[in-house]
């Protein structure tokens, strides 16, 4: 059979100090979700396989070991010793007390925490939760794993290899990948129980089923429990270590001691048995060689001196770290011992800082300190003593019992200190606390009491009118009643003090200071509150006759005073008027104002009485002189002394005033009778005149030619009729310049008059033009007198308002006329093209020479250009140039100069010097 023992290669395993936390915990495991989960599953069901020892177990494993007490359980179910006795307060400082002991006791273990505190463990962190549990695994369940001087995780590798060595399809080189397919789970059980499976059915390629059937196995006939799914390490890419190991190390504990039944089939053929030889006889001994013998010599020598060096070294290091160990510990012990009570709040809670400073960094490193230090002692004494040296004797002090006994001493003083520690801070926030209370009470009270001693000074009563100091008082009253409310507050900040004396509060001094400016404040309080309430009392009975006096003053001064404005208002109004009859009223009225004068006098002497009296009450009780203002009106007797006055001095004034005036509109009545007369005769001549040139133009009265007669002799009538329209102008100049604007005795005003004037003027020049134009017209164009008679008629019967013809209006002309208009599109589209030609531009009337011209064009044919380019050839006989002569011969001489100036001469190359060029002037007439 195969060795299962011996030795096996190096490659397989490495050497690791799992008294040290693992350092890739924070950077690898936990960030995979799916190892978290495995994680979670294999620590839970590994705490709860110890738990249920006691009796109990947990469920969700960062919630439960939160409060410190199933942490504390767990460590004393696996190591078998008591721990201290836990805190079983609800707090969150007792629940920090119970997890510090359990680290605590994992660090006098020699297993080193980093990054892991008892705050996070109560908070719930999952990360640092499964970290301290891995931590107990490694020291309670690995640690103590030694095979053939391996330890820890790589005995553990090598144990596995060992037993599943002999087993086809298993290499286990690692804790992940080597167990995904389940087969060395079934090797291990198969080595030590083949009674329970049959491992040659068993197969590669089902590792679910591998899987399930070891761990159904290990669960119940080995009190494994199950602590990983089949699936997620099947289907894992690479399954999380720390899981299988803790897994893997319980089928260790399970099967150690436990004999090796499991048969298999041998991978290495069995050995053939050797035959003996028999020896040769020994050769003679050779010659001592004294040289080689000395160098064996030196070397010994030299071996001897290098480890004693190493000795003296070692003592040295020794002595060195036993110095800086107990100086250490020297230097913390008065600080632990001291358990004074001086102390205040903050000092209390910066040494409670320090202490856990103290357990959480300072600490920690001494312990790995000491160690290392007994590791050094004994290696030390265990060399000497191999050697055959007498043992290492360190210096008075240094030895470890001392050092053991320092640190004792040292732990003895921390028990119980951050108890005592939490206990005093509690005490002195309950004293900070009660303080406190006293400042806020303090606080509020200054507070409610600031300005308060100021007001129930103050003399605003002076300047306060009778609804001022009845507030006043109502504000007093409510003062006083707030100020028996508070007097229970002083009473408490008085007690308050008294507490803090009787517990020896450190800033008594202070607090007793406070307490007595208060209650003196107090004291003046209640002695200005009884003074202020009798002035207010006096003060009220004085305001409400003032209040008296304001009112009769204000009922006087009121209607007084606006019947003053009105009379001063009337008197110093301006005297306008444009008629006899509102003169002799306002005469009338101002006559009737005077008789009212007496009356009034006896009022103002009246009112005058009343300010006299509210000055001597105002001035004889010292109050403010504000209060000579009265509440009920902004009137002053000042006002009302001016006022009289000014009404006593306007009353002649104004008689003089209506008497001019009187006396300048009897002038005005004259010059309106005046005008009226006049104007009433030169306005329907007028209009007569108009009328007459409006029918004139409209037809109806024969030839053009007589018509233009007959508006020759109306502008004749007109111009010999225009004195009487200068003499009219005259009358208007001097009602100008009296101011006479209206004329109810003549509708007809000088404007009128002159637009009528310009109008008739205007109309007879328009219209002597218009028949000029017609004329003009007939003869050039051939249209009849009687075709121009009935276009001017219809074109007058559309045109309503006399500014020429819209869209609408043209239709129905040209309809009237015998126009071809088509009715539909077609006909509006040729209504389109005729506005093009009669507006062009876009006026949107038409007027009646537009339309007569394009008659016209349309009744008879047109001179063009081409007609009078033809014309001047025929002239010249057919050639392109036409001579003086011949323009001379054949034209008028006034028509042949014209031509000869504006022609240019010909460039054709057989014209005679002096030819005209013809084209081009032809062209230069039609603008082309």
């Amino acid at each position: 059979m195969v060795d299962y023992y011996a030795p096996a290669p190096a490659q397989y395993y490495q050497g690791h100090d799992y008294t040290q936390q693992e350092e890739e915990w924070d950077r690898e495991g936990l960030l995979d979700p799916m190892w978290e989960k495995q994680q979670k599953k294999t620590f839970t069901a590994w705490c709860n396989s110890h738990l249920r020892k006691a009796g109990t177990s947990i469920e969700v494993i960062e919630e439960d070991f939160r409060n410190g007490l199933k942490l504390m359980l767990l460590l004393e179910v696996i190591s078998g010793e008591p721990l201290p006795r836990p805190d079983r307060g609800k707090m969150r400082f007792h629940k920090i007390a119970n997890v510090n002991k359990a680290i605590e006791y994992i660090e006098r273990k020699g297993v080193k925490l980093v990054s892991i505190g008892a705050e996070e463990i109560v908070d719930g962190n999952v990360k640092m939760t499964l970290g301290l549990i891995w931590t107990i695994i490694l020291r309670f369940a690995i640690q103590d794993i030694n095979v053939e001087e391996m330890s820890a995780r790589d005995g553990l590798l090598l144990w596995c290899q060992r037993k599943t060595a002999p087993y086809n399809n298993v290499n286990v080189q690692n804790f992940h990948n080597s167990w995904k397919d389940g087969l060395a789970f079934c090797a291990l059980i198969h080595r030590h129980r083949p009674d329970l499976l049959d491992y040659s059915q068993l197969h590669k390629g089902d590792p679910i089923h591998n899987l399930n059937l070891a761990f159904d196995i290990a669960e119940k006939h080995l009190d494994i429990p199950r602590m990983l799914d089949a699936e997620d390490l099947a289907f894992s890419a690479r399954p999380d270590e720390k899981s299988v190991m803790t897994y893997v190390s319980c089928f260790y504990h399970a099967f150690r001691g436990h004999p090796e039944r499991g048969q298999i089939e041998q991978r290495v053929q069995t050995p053939q048995p050797a035959r003996l030889v028999q020896p040769p006889p020994p050769p003679p001994p050779p010659e001592r060689d004294w040289r080689k013998d000395a160098e064996a010599a030196a070397n010994r020598i030299s071996r001897v001196l290098d480890f004693n060096k190493e000795n003296e070294k070692m003592m040295q290091e020794y002595e060195t770290m036993a110095s800086d160990l107990l100086a250490w510990i020297n230097r913390w012990l008065p600080w632990l011992s001291n358990r004074s009570t001086d102390d205040t709040l903050p000092i209390a809670k910066q040494r409670l800082d320090d202490y856990r400073n103290y357990r959480r960094h300072e600490k920690p490193p001494r312990v790995e300190q000491k160690a290392k230090l007994e590791t050094l002692f004994n290696t030390l004494q265990t060399r000497l003593r191999l050697t055959g040296r007498p043992p290492f004797m360190p210096k008075e002090g240094h030895l470890v019992k001392d050092i053991n006994s320092a640190w004792g001493r040292l732990e003895d003083s921390e028990k119980g200190f951050e108890d005592w520690l939490l206990s005093e801070i509690m005490r002195l926030e309950r004293l900070e606390h009660l303080a406190e209370k006293f400042r806020r009470k303090c606080a509020l009270h200054e507070e409610w009491s600031h300005g308060k001693e100021d007001a129930l000074r103050s003399t605003d009563w002076k300047a306060s009118g009778l609804y001022q100091i009845k507030a006043l008082r109502k504000r007093h009253e409510a003062f006083e009643s707030d100020l028996g409310a508070h007097q229970d507050r002083v009473e408490q900040i008085a007690a308050i003090a008294r507490e803090l004396a009787n517990l020896r509060y450190p800033g008594i001094a202070e607090v007793n200071q406070r307490c007595q400016t208060i209650c003196a404040q107090w004291d003046r309080l209640g002695q200005l509150a009884g003074q202020r309430r009798q002035t207010l009392e006096e003060a009220e009975r004085v305001a409400e006759r003032l209040d008296a006096l304001y009112l009769d003053f204000a009922k006087r001064a009121a209607p007084f005073n606006n019947w003053m404005d009105g009379a001063r208002e009337d008197l110093a109004d301006m005297v306008i008027v444009h008629e006899m009859k509102e003169i002799e009223e306002l005469v009338s009225a101002h006559d009737q104002f005077k008789a009212t004068l007496g009356d009034a006098d006896r009022e103002f002497s009246c009112i005058a009485k009343i300010e006299q009296e509210i000055e001597h009450l105002v001035t004889s009780n010292g109050l403010d002189h504000s209060l000579l203002r009265n509440p009920y009106t902004d009137l002053v007797a000042a006002d009302i002394r001016r006022k009289w006055g000014d009404v006593q001095q306007s009353v002649p004034r104004r008689d003089g005033q209506l008497q001019s005036e009187l006396r300048r509109q009897q002038n005005n009545e004259r010059l309106r009778e005046l005008f009226a007369q006049k104007a009433n005769n030169v306005g329907p001549w007028l209009e007569r005149q108009i009328e007459q040139v409006l029918a004139i133009g409209m037809g109806g009265r024969g030839s053009l030619e007589n018509a233009i007669d007959q508006l020759n002799q109306l502008h004749q009538q007109s111009l010999g009729y225009k004195p009487n329209l200068d003499e009219l102008e005259r009358i208007h100049q001097e009602m100008q310049e009296n101011f006479v604007f209206e004329n109810r005795k003549s509708r007809y005003s000088m404007e009128s008059l002159r637009v009528g004037w310009e109008s008739l003027i205007t109309s007879i020049n328009k219209t002597i033009n218009e028949c000029e134009n017609q004329i003009l017209t007939r003869d050039s164009k051939g249209i009849t007198e009687e075709q121009l008679n009935e276009y001017k008629q219809s074109f007058n019967h559309f045109d309503k308002d006399r500014a020429g013809l819209d869209q609408e209006q043209l239709r129905a002309f040209l309809l009237s006329i015998g126009y071809p208009i088509r009715p539909g599109r077609e006909g509006d589209g040729e209504l389109s093209r005729l506005l093009s030609i009669l507006d062009p531009n876009r006026m949107g009337r038409v007027p009646f020479e537009a339309i007569l011209a394009f008659l016209t064009k349309e009744n008879q044919d047109q001179d063009t250009v081409d007609q009078m380019v033809e014309s001047f050839r025929i002239l010249a006989a057919g050639k392109s140039f036409i001579t003086a002569d011949e323009l001379r011969r054949e034209l008028p001489s006034e028509q042949a100069s014209y031509c000869m100036q504006r022609m240019a001469p010909s460039r054709d190359p057989e014209a005679p010097n002096g030819a005209f060029d013809y084209v081009t002037f032809s062209r230069a007439l039609y603008g082309q």
